[in-house]
Parts: structure tokens; C-alpha cells; sequence
């Protein structure tokens, strides 16, 4: 009866899986909008795209940045200020980075189609090379969605795990705070680190295993 009543209820509303595909589709649609139009740049144009999205970055937060600076200066060279002056000033410094956070969040969401676009267009390029034979399917490009949108991805062996991680991995890292990709051993740390370090180092993004 139980086992009825939940095909009943999927029928009318549709699964968990069913209702957050249809949520991340207008995303993978303009995704799959921006990236033929990417083929016609050059190299040099194509990686020109990483710097704009980290300018888009640098100037949506300039004001706060400004802000803290001011702050640090006043911290680090103003004698006459004392103890609880210094610490509601790191507690003015902590808020801030906070709305930095936040605002970092909003204007990623708004490059990710584009950011996950050039990655694409930079496998594709990478996939006429004889050391290179992966370029991300609609699976991978909602996996890459699900991963920068702080949720879990399962996928199967062989289904892209690997190449699905370029793309959050990319788009975050062009905030300039770092980013850090967790493996279950060793070997596949460095596995992977090779592997997809040439195509973040095309965007001239450094790459390290720890």
C-alpha cells in the first residue's frame, strides 16, 4: 500500500531528480547557447575570456575590498586606538568579508553558463590533441551544476566524474581564494592533477598536489 501510494505521489509532483533536472535545465540551455559561439575565437581570445570573468569578480566586490583596506591601514598604524576600537573594527572586517561571500555566490551564478561554456570549448580544443580525449556531455555540464551549487553528485564508473570537476573547479577558482579537490587516495590525487592541469593552466590558473 505504501509502495502505492509513493508511485502515486511521483506521478502527480515527479521525483526529487525529476524536479531539480527541471530547475538546473534553463541553466544547461544557456550553457548550450554560449558555446558555439566560442569555436570561432582564437586561443588567445578564448583564454582573454578568464581574465573578464575574474575583472566582473574583482569589481563586483571593489567596494568592500576598499572598505577592509581602510580598516587594516587604520588597525596597523593608528597608535591612539585601543582594544575594543581594534575589535569592533575586525568585527566591521568579518561582515564584510561576509557580503563579499555572498555577493561572490550571486555573481558566479550569473558567469557559470558562460565559465562552463569556455571549459568546453577549451576540452574540445584540448580533444584534437593526441594527449587529450574528453569533452564534457550535457551529463557532465549538470553535474558540474549540481557540484557549484553545493549538492551531491552521484555518477557511475566511466560516466565523467573526473571532467565534471573541471568545471566548479574553474568557475571558483576565479575568485582568486583557491580551491581545493579532495580524491580518495593518493594515485588518483596526482592522476588527476596531471590530467587536468593542462586545462586550467591554459587559462593561466596554477595547479598543485598535495
Amino acid at each position: 500500500m505504501l509502495d502505492f501510494i509513493t508511485k502515486s505521489v511521483s506521478k502527480f509532483f515527479g521525483t526529487k531528480s525529476d524536479r531539480d533536472l527541471k530547475e538546473i535545465q534553463p541553466i544547461l540551455d544557456k550553457i548550450l547557447a554560449v558555446y558555439p559561439k566560442l569555436s570561432s575565437l582564437s586561443n588567445d581570445e578564448l583564454r582573454a575570456k578568464t581574465n573578464e570573468f575574474k575583472k566582473r569578480i574583482v569589481d563586483n566586490v571593489s567596494v568592500e575590498r576598499e572598505q577592509i583596506e581602510t580598516l587594516r591601514k587604520k588597525i596597523d598604524e593608528d597608535p591612539s586606538l585601543d582594544i575594543e576600537e581594534k575589535e569592533k573594527m575586525y568585527e566591521q572586517i568579518d561582515e564584510l568579508d561576509k557580503t563579499i561571500i555572498k555577493k561572490n555566490e550571486i555573481i558566479l551564478s550569473e558567469i557559470l553558463p558562460e565559465a562552463f561554456a569556455v571549459v568546453k570549448e577549451t576540452s574540445r580544443r584540448f580533444s584534437e590533441s593526441p594527449t587529450w580525449d574528453m569533452v564534457h556531455y550535457n551529463v557532465q555540464l549538470i553535474g558540474g551544476i549540481v557540484l557549484h551549487q553545493g549538492k551531491i553528485a552521484e555518477m557511475g564508473t566511466g560516466e565523467g566524474k573526473t571532467l565534471v570537476g573541471t568545471l566548479p573547479v574553474y568557475l571558483n577558482a576565479l575568485t582568486g581564494l583557491g580551491v581545493h579537490v579532495v580524491t580518495v587516495n593518493n594515485y588518483l590525487a596526482f592522476r588527476d592533477s596531471e590530467w587536468n592541469g593542462p586545462l586550467f593552466e591554459f587559462h593561466g590558473l596554477s595547479v598543485d598536489c598535495i
